[in-house]
């Protein structure tokens, strides 16, 4: 049975206690008028947050939580998900959307194209918002944002139930808020942003919590699912010289061995995938 719509009178209520939290976390002077004038009625303050989604019932209601009073809409890009993925959705408030499997890159410009504001907040079904990050986006969502600026944050890895802080995984930096008349996503395996104009990247702080790899066999499902998409080595040489390289970079360059066991595993299975590929 579904639950009921999370947008109800009491919550809304919850709703506008964490935004007023995060405001007096951010200015000293918490009934400044000025500011909640800004705040409430600054159009450019108002952000869509996209997620697609395939079966990610696991993930998808703290994702959807985290977003919670601080975007202004939740969409939900879902590619015919056989789990509860969509009801948990929209018993959280999200509005759901279902689109036939276009890709990574097209599937989420088909999301910031339906959102009904121009401000995108682009997140994974895995991944969430540090109460950090919510109270900096929060202050610029204040100020405004602007069509000539982009905004980037940290991404912190979960790796096995372990926060990576080394290997090459940290800061891990994306932009992940930008105006959608002048950002679309291309490419098929890393998804990037391309831009109509030249932009300005602002750094929030705070982490985006991303919880990549529950185990072992996960990571190596991953890259056997993305080698399948990736450009094939010339000759099985040329991979082999890759692992290598790729191994020595990440353990010892990146200071990957700081990150104790796992890692070690993490570092091995990353070159090993350059075999594999």
């Amino acid at each position: 049975m579904k639950r009921e719509k999370y947008l109800d009178s009491s919550a809304s209520r919850i709703i506008r206690s964490k935004k007023l939290f995060y405001l007096k976390s951010i200015f000293k002077n918490p009934d400044c008028i000025f500011v909640v004038r800004i705040f409430f009625m600054n159009d450019n303050s108002k952000i869509s947050a996209v997620i697609i989604t395939f079966n990610e019932q696991e993930h998808i209601g703290a994702c959807i939580r985290s977003l919670q009073g601080v975007v202004d809409e939740v969409l939900v890009v879902d590619s015919h998900s056989t789990d509860d993925t969509v009801s948990i959705s929209e018993a959280l408030g999200a509005k759901v959307i279902s689109v036939k499997w276009q890709g990574y890159a097209e599937t989420k410009n088909v999301g910031n194209q339906n959102a009904i504001n121009n401000i995108i907040l682009s997140i994974d079904a895995d991944e969430e918002l540090s109460e950090e990050l919510c109270a900096s986006i929060l202050a610029q969502k204040a100020l405004g944002f602007r069509i000539e600026y982009v905004y980037k944050f940290n991404r912190l890895n979960n790796y096995c139930g372990q926060w990576i802080k080394y290997a090459g995984w940290y800061p891990d930096t994306k932009v992940r808020i930008f105006h959608k008349l002048n950002a679309k996503w291309e490419g098929e395996v890393h998804e990037e942003l391309v831009y109509t104009n030249t932009v300005t990247q602002k750094h929030l702080t705070g982490d985006l919590l991303h919880y990549s790899i529950k185990d072992k066999e996960d990571h190596i499902a991953r890259i056997h699912k993305y080698n399948k998409l990736a450009r094939k080595y010339p000759n099985r040489m040329i991979g082999y010289l890759s692992a290598i390289s790729t191994f020595v970079k990440l353990y010892i360059i990146k200071l990957g061995f700081l990150d104790g066991k796992l890692g070690y595993q993490l570092c091995l299975i990353s070159a090993k995938a350059k075999v594999w590929r």
